[in-house]
């Protein structure tokens, strides 16, 4: 099975899904990481890509990517941390990824960068900042495949989980009415402590730093958030 196979499995899979933020993982031994993960039972890896122009950080780009695509064949989540997203679609499709979100705070032309993205073959999502209210993106939830909601500032390290934005889940659900298929992400802060709060709200995909990476024992991180989140 391919990575686009096993991206298409992962509208049809039972949630919560955990997705491990590679911020945190060993870049020295980057196959080795993405072994491990599979071999834990994640189902898809998220990538955070930081600019430092729309965010005052800088991460990695293209080649991490085209690194991680050679080596493994679960989806990659590319969340696009940039300035100027549409110029970087094409790119980021070509290096290996299966899913494409960028930030409603990038751009104005939300339906081109989601149509761009989806012509490349990805799956498109569009992310709200905490201070960026839903109704801002709803005139296009429903040409999302899924809409990723931070509980963190983007860009920043070592802040809180921001409870007020679990309730921009129900407010997604109801835009989205024509679209049951619509996957609602979250990315910042989830941990044992947010997963169950976090999935209640109605997010089905987690996204986790810390919570996997300061632990030896991948697979047993896995179970214990899952077991967290009922």
């Amino acid at each position: 099975m391919n990575a686009t196979d096993c991206t298409a499995l992962l509208w049809q899979q039972s949630t919560p899904l955990i997705l491990p933020s590679l911020l945190l993982c060993d870049f020295a031994n980057l196959q080795r990481e993405a072994e491990h993960l599979e071999a834990a039972g994640y189902r898809a890896l998220h990538l955070d890509i930081m600019d430092g122009v729309f965010v005052p950080n800088l991460s990695y780009g293209l080649s991490v990517v085209k690194s991680l695509r050679r080596v493994t064949k679960l989806p990659l989540d590319v969340h696009l941390m940039i300035a100027n997203p549409a110029e970087y679609v094409d790119a980021f499709r070509e290096a290996g990824a299966d899913i494409i979100t960028f930030h409603a705070e990038a751009t104005k032309d939300h339906v081109g960068v989601l149509e761009r993205i989806q012509r490349n073959g990805a799956k498109a999502g569009i992310v709200l900042n905490p201070g960026t209210p839903v109704s801002d993106v709803a005139a296009v939830i429903e040409l999302c495949d899924l809409v990723l909601v931070m509980s963190v500032q983007a860009g920043f390290g070592g802040q809180s989980f921001r409870p007020e934005v679990l309730g921009k889940f129900a407010e997604l659900r109801a835009f989205a009415s024509a679209k049951p298929n619509l996957i609602l992400e979250i990315d910042g802060g989830i941990n044992l402590a947010t997963m169950k709060p976090a999935c209640q709200a109605g997010a089905q995909w987690l996204v986790v730093g810390s919570g996997i990476f300061a632990h030896s024992d991948y697979a047993a991180a896995h179970r214990d958030l899952l077991a967290a989140a009922q």
